[in-house]
């Protein structure tokens, strides 16, 4: 009821009556009879100044500004229609003819459609598709989204075919608000990738974007902000421009913003208008991005001083020639041209059927015109020829002139073509959108007449591809790719510290040591590195750290551990010595049982140097020092309690009698041997469970290393334990001291001042490399010392011994050491 309430309303208020519609039955440029009609629409006229007007009425077209290239576009249509009908292969016995109107207006042009979807003059919204015959079967154009969105609802609701050839708006895509929308242009969304492809392909990022108050650039700019997001491209700035916009101050405010790249996204009046602008102030060595409304206009090249503006890039269907268009043109001149009959006729036609300048154009005049919408025009009604050959199932050689074909037949048709035309394939989406072929044209305005180069190519069939060809592009700027980015790109290894508004203007900050930038992740992060990996300052990558460890296959790891088994086995040969000869003086004036319990101590130290080597485990490091701190503190108060009953048996006897009977009588140096061993014991067991040696992976030392290594655990526990070790080992050497003058078979003290020196030092070295130095071999260093401490105490005290017993028997007899005492007692007597 709404849309027939809205046809009754057109149909009143329009001063141009159906009543005023002939047919001649001789050829124009308006109108040919045939089979089926095909409507069309050119904009054979512009506007240039659109007026308000209070009362309904249409525009009379021819009252405004020419247009060639719509006329051009309309000897298109002519030529196909006429290519169609002389073959014998498409549409055999089925003549097409047309109806064309010359449509120049964006809100005030319905007659012509209202006359397209008539029926005998009149128009019955509710009729059935199937008894529903209007005047012309499909129509194509007009030029423009917002033309055609204007008019496609009165179209599509009777579901004829509209079959477009200048409407990119992505809006008309959808199906549901357009169901007969068919074009041959890309729409607005593939130019918009285009346009976003070549940007990127120069690394450009700080762009302008000038437009149109329509449809056609609206939805343009709302499709190039939806697609740059997360290109790195910035839109710096925008605008919608009016006819009568300042354009002056529009192409300052982006010369000021330091913007070198603008994209001209709008209808041919308005980038005439913004190019001459530029011109006249003078705007320089700007890349100005033509979309395919203007990439092939052919006024604005030879404008005066275009050259200085910088570089203009199109975009614009793939261009193919049409074979025998030039033919057909100069036929029709030499038939129309220079004739006033053309211009009667078209008087005695309905309004907006009229076009006074068009018969005084010349061949080449229309020859040479903007030829970016020639092809999708041929294809226009080469679709509709196609189709209407499979509704009325035609062969090559005849079309049965039944059933009658309807509108909505030829829909359901034109989705499932497929058909090659002039070296292209012609097909359609779901959304009845075709394949994409674009060209990217350069302007050569340094010569005459301006030519327009291919310099790049992007299509989608049968593969995507796109590309451009750098070496055939001329920058004004010293032939180099002009620079339009709002910040100089980062070095490698500097992450972008975001400065403004926009994500592409930023300050550059040096990532630190063991973190890295990554552009293709986050150009605004420096991103930490594993711990297993690292990285210099300013770096874009992580490198793998080496791990490292004492490993058992390393020369200084086998020579220690030789040493070691070496040292066990000759404690243990002299364990077995000094067992086997038990009873004898040597052995006894040694310490008997106590000098084999510091054998075996001595061998249990040495077990502990095993563990120093291979990859650290917990074990491993709460096994390395323990049983060493432990088993070699039992073997240093064995030799603190031996030189002290040395002292005692020569020295403190006589004079305290009591104390060294009670040390007697107690056994008094196993109590000591038990209490410090147990006190040692316990400290030893603090160390471990308060906080042990563990296992640690050192990744700060060396920036490429991890270092596999012990921690030592708490200080403080770790300092008792060894103090206790400390503090025997200087009672010790005190009580070996005192002892300097005993007889030359129980003076022990050069030998165990000797080991206890070699103890310290040994220890000193290692403590002090370890405070100082950071590396694996602080462990080898290690195990050196306990060996070494181990190794004093062996060839000091008992190596000394053992020469005694297998090399010197007579000396390791009662009577020996009886005389040796006895000496002792005459000295100290004469003394």
């Amino acid at each position: 009821m709404l849309l027939s309430r809205i046809c009754v309303f057109l149909l009143c208020f329009i001063n141009c009556s159906f009543s005023k519609i002939s047919w001649p039955h001789s050829t124009s440029d308006f109108s040919l009879e045939g089979d089926y009609l095909l409507g069309g629409l050119f904009a054979l006229h512009e506007i240039d100044q659109v007026t308000s007007i209070f009362t309904p009425e249409t525009t009379e077209c021819f009252r405004h500004s020419t247009s060639t290239s719509g006329y051009q576009m309309l000897q298109v249509m002519r030529f196909a229609v006429e290519e169609i009908n002389n073959s014998t292969t498409l549409l055999p016995n089925v003549s097409l003819g047309y109806d064309i109107f010359d449509h120049c207006s964006n809100t005030k042009n319905f007659l012509s459609i209202l006359s397209f979807v008539s029926k005998n003059g009149s128009i019955k919204p509710k009729e059935k598709l199937n008894n529903y015959q209007p005047k012309v079967i499909a129509l194509t154009g007009p030029y423009g989204s917002t033309r055609t969105i204007t008019i496609a609802p009165l179209i599509t609701m009777g579901l004829i075919p509209l079959v477009n050839y200048g409407a990119s708006s992505y809006a008309l895509s959808n199906k549901m608000q357009y169901p007969s929308f068919l074009r041959t242009v890309p729409s607005n969304k593939d130019m918009i990738e285009m346009i976003i492809h070549i940007i990127r392909w120069f690394g450009w990022n700080w762009v302008a974007f000038l437009g149109s108050q329509d449809s056609y650039s609206s939805d343009g700019l709302k499709l190039f902000n939806k697609y740059i997001s997360n290109t790195g491209i910035c839109l710096a700035y925008q605008e919608g421009l009016s006819l009568h916009a300042n354009y002056s101050q529009t192409l300052k405010k982006i010369d000021m913003l330091n913007i070198n790249v603008i994209v001209v996204f709008a209808v041919p009046q308005y980038a005439v208008n913004i190019i001459k602008t530029a011109i006249v102030e003078n705007i320089r060595d700007k890349v100005w991005i033509a979309s395919e409304t203007w990439a092939m206009n052919q006024q604005l090249p030879r404008e005066p001083g275009i050259g200085k503006i910088g570089t203009v890039i199109g975009i614009t269907e793939r261009l193919l020639s049409l074979p025998g268009f030039d033919k057909f043109i100069y036929k029709d001149r030499r038939i129309n041209g220079y004739s006033t009959e053309s211009n009667v006729q078209s008087k005695n036609k309905t309004c907006n059927q009229v076009c006074d300048y068009c018969p005084l154009l010349t061949a080449e005049e229309i020859i040479n015109e903007n030829p970016s919408f020639s092809f999708a025009i041929y294809a226009a009604i080469y679709t509709i020829a196609h189709a209407l050959h499979n509704v009325l199932q035609c062969d090559m050689n005849v079309c049965p002139k039944n059933p009658k074909a309807k509108p909505y037949m030829l829909l359901g048709e034109m989705k499932n073509l497929d058909f090659p035309l002039n070296g292209r394939q012609v097909k359609y989406d779901e959304n009845y959108d075709p394949t994409i072929s674009y060209a990217v044209v350069h302007w050569h305005t340094d010569v005459n007449p301006p030519q327009f180069e291919m310099v790049g190519t992007y299509d989608t069939y049968p593969e995507t591809t796109f590309t451009i060809d750098n070496s055939l592009l001329t920058w004004l700027n010293n032939d180099s790719v002009p620079f339009s980015n709002c910040s100089v790109e980062c070095k490698p290894g500097y992450s972008r510290k975001p400065e403004g508004f926009h994500s592409c203007c930023f300050t550059c900050t040096k990532c630190p040591r063991n973190s890295y930038v990554d552009y293709s992740r986050d150009p605004y992060t420096c991103f930490p590195c594993l711990e297993s990996e690292w990285s210099d300052e300013g770096s874009t990558a992580c490198k793998t750290r080496i791990v490292v460890y004492l490993e058992f296959a390393e020369i200084s790891s086998i020579i220690v551990m030789l040493s070691a088994t070496c040292l066990i086995i000759l404690l243990i040969a002299i364990l077995c010595l000094f067992a086997y000869n038990f009873n004898t003086p040597v052995v006894k004036s040694a310490g008997g049982s106590m000098c084999l319990l510091m054998l075996m101590c001595l061998i249990m130290s040495s077990i502990s140097v095993f563990f120093f080597f291979g990859k650290p485990t917990f074990v491993f490091c709460l096994l390395r020092n323990a049983i060493f701190a432990f088993f070699f503190t039992i073997c240093i108060s064995c030799l603190t309690v031996r030189s002290f009953q040395i002292i005692c048996v020569f020295k403190m006897a006589a004079q305290f009698p009591k104390l060294h009977s009670l040390w007697v009588k107690h056994n008094g140096q196993w109590l000591f041997i038990a209490f410090s061993s147990f006190i040692h014991l316990i400290s030893c067991v603090i160390w471990m469970t308060v906080s042990p040696d563990k296992p640690i992976a050192d990744s700060w030392t060396f920036k490429d290393q991890i270092m596999l290594m012990c921690e030592m655990g708490n200080a403080i526990t770790f300092t008792i334990v060894v103090f206790i070790s400390w503090f025997l080992g200087l009672l010790c050497l005190i009580f070996s001291y005192m002892g300097r003058d005993l007889p030359k078979n129980y003076n022990e003290a050069k030998s165990i001042t000797f080991s206890l020196i070699l103890y310290y030092l040994s220890w000193i070295v290692y403590f002090t490399a370890y405070l100082s130095v950071k590396s694996k071999y602080i462990m080898l260093l290690n195990a050196m010392a306990q060996i070494s401490s181990i190794n004093g105490i062996l060839f000091s005290y008992f190596i000394t011994k053992s020469y005694i017993i297998i090399f010197q028997p007579q000396k390791n007899t009662a009577a020996y050491f009886q005389t040796s005492i006895q000496n002792y007692t005459q000295t100290i007597s004469r003394t």
